[in-house]
């Protein structure tokens, strides 16, 4: 402000020199070196039209309003579809882990085909079946129980969070039936073993495709339980848990009439297999001496010859 009004009395004053010179010629000279005219900045006289108003130094910072909306609830895990495997008869979690939930309800649903069932909503559970339960796990872990899963667990199921628009969350449910076998100490599998009496009785357990041991190898005589038998003495039973599978061996030493019956493996309660033991004192296995008889009774070129001899032999019998 100060800066216009000096440049103001300056070209008055000039004006009034002018003036008082006396000068009447018209010719335009170019003002004289040391004139206030020639010391003006080019912008003066656009400046000098502007309106006197006072600008402030420091021009006022624009204010931006911005709006600040609410957190959206997101799943913790990176994907949208997760595989989960479990075996036969094993009791197996389905997570759901929800972050920035902000009142929002968490429901886990069975799908089939096109069909939802609604399992839990919340913290309640709304599923006639008890084995399915809804557990929360701080800090943000909505887990689905299943217990004792079994082959119809088997399936898709879905975690939604009722947002709009609604995120759902793809728990794919897999169940693995082991697979038992059980071998003869030459490592042959049969249905029936025969023992000598006196002689050591060796069965061997193979269970395969087991992801997750959940439960010991168990060995039964009938409804007896021999892992930890010590009634009888002589029973020894090993067993090594590997990378998926699983072998037990059992030992009964000095067998005898007894020990025969039905001999089991058993993983857990519904994954089992039996195979028949029998024990003699000398005598030939009447299952052998039966399948002995049938080979000989079954062929038919024998069957010939017993004729065409009988035959032959009767004539001369008279």
């Amino acid at each position: 402000m100060k800066s216009r009004l000096f440049w103001i009395f300056a070209i008055i004053y000039s004006s009034v020199h002018h003036i008082g010179s006396g000068s009447t010629s018209t010719t335009l000279k170019r003002p004289r070196a040391g004139d206030p005219f020639d010391t003006f900045p080019k912008n003066f006289w656009q400046e000098f039209s502007s309106p006197f108003t006072d600008t402030p130094e420091d021009e006022e910072l624009e204010v931006t309003e911005t709006t600040t909306h609410e957190p959206f609830p997101f799943f913790a895990d990176p994907y949208t579809t997760i595989n989960i495997s479990t075996q036969l008869s094993s009791n197996v979690y389905l997570h759901c882990r929800v972050n920035d939930l902000q009142g929002k309800t968490v429901s886990w649903m069975r799908r089939k085909g096109e069909d939802l069932t609604l399992i839990t909503f919340g913290q309640h559970t709304y599923s006639g079946d008890s084995r399915y339960s809804l557990e929360f796990e701080e800090p943000n872990d909505w887990k689905l129980l299943i217990q004792y899963a079994n082959e119809r667990d088997e399936g898709p199921y879905e975690c939604q969070v009722s947002s709009h628009p609604p995120l759902v969350l793809l728990v794919y449910l897999t169940i693995i039936v082991p697979h038992v076998e059980i071998l003869d100490e030459r490592g042959s599998a049969t249905p029936e073993k025969y023992y000598k009496a006196g002689s050591t009785i060796e069965l061997q357990c193979v269970i395969s495709r087991i992801p997750h041991p959940s439960s010991y190898i168990t060995w039964r005589h009938g409804q007896r339980s021999l892992n930890y038998d010590t009634s009888r003495g002589g029973i020894s039973v090993k067993t090594d848990m590997l990378p998926g599978r699983a072998l037990s061996r059992l030992y009964i030493a000095n067998a005898n009439r007894q020990d025969t019956g039905n001999y089991t493996c058993m993983l857990g309660n519904e994954i089992t297999e039996t195979v028949v033991v029998h024990v003699l004192n000398g005598e030939e296995p009447a299952a052998m001496q039966h399948a002995n008889g049938t080979r000989f009774m079954s062929s038919p070129l024998t069957m010939v010859v017993f004729f065409i001899v009988f035959a032959l032999v009767k004539p001369f019998q008279r």
